[in-house]
């Protein structure tokens, strides 16, 4: 027997009649309760002002993982850069914009033709390449045309690079 959560409506109903010390309690609870709960409500509470810092530091935690990436073996190379794409995928997922998400792919598509191993040598990795330049040109499209013109100058270098 499995208990269903509540609707994200109840949730937010019920969530309008507590006290601001309960829903304190209730926040620090799921704070505790899970590590990214509490690297959510870190984003939230002291990076989300600053996204162009935010950016900076996702692009360097890519390029840390990019240098210490085992590039002896394509297999161990390929779980190394599922690893990397997944904190970004965490990290835009945060934030929530498309900017960020537009910025972060572009870094983590550079990064990735900038490494030592082959794209051509495996199927996994190139396919991996292609559907992150796809989400980079979804996530294009739904910003001010003068931001995608800017982006597309990005992408050009990186497809000619």
């Amino acid at each position: 027997m499995s208990i269903d959560p509540a609707s994200i409506h109840d949730i937010k109903n019920a969530l309008k009649t507590l006290t601001p010390v309960q829903v304190q309690d209730y926040i620090m609870r799921l704070a505790k309760y899970k590590k990214e709960n509490k690297e959510f409500l870190s984003f939230l509470l002291f990076m989300s002002g600053d996204l162009q810092q935010y950016i900076k530091d996702v692009k360097h935690q890519i390029e840390v993982g990019f240098g210490s990436l085992n590039t002896g073996s394509t297999y161990i190379s390929v779980k190394g850069i599922r690893k990397i794409l997944k904190l970004a995928n965490k990290h835009i997922k945060f934030s929530g914009d498309k900017v960020v998400e537009t910025e972060v792919l572009i870094w983590f598509c550079y990064q990735l033709k900038n490494s030592h191993i082959r794209l051509a040598s495996s199927s996994v990795l190139k396919n991996m390449y292609d559907r992150q330049m796809q989400r980079i040109y979804r996530s294009m499209e739904l910003l001010h045309e003068d931001i995608q013109a800017d982006y597309r100058k990005e992408i050009a270098d990186l497809e000619g690079h």
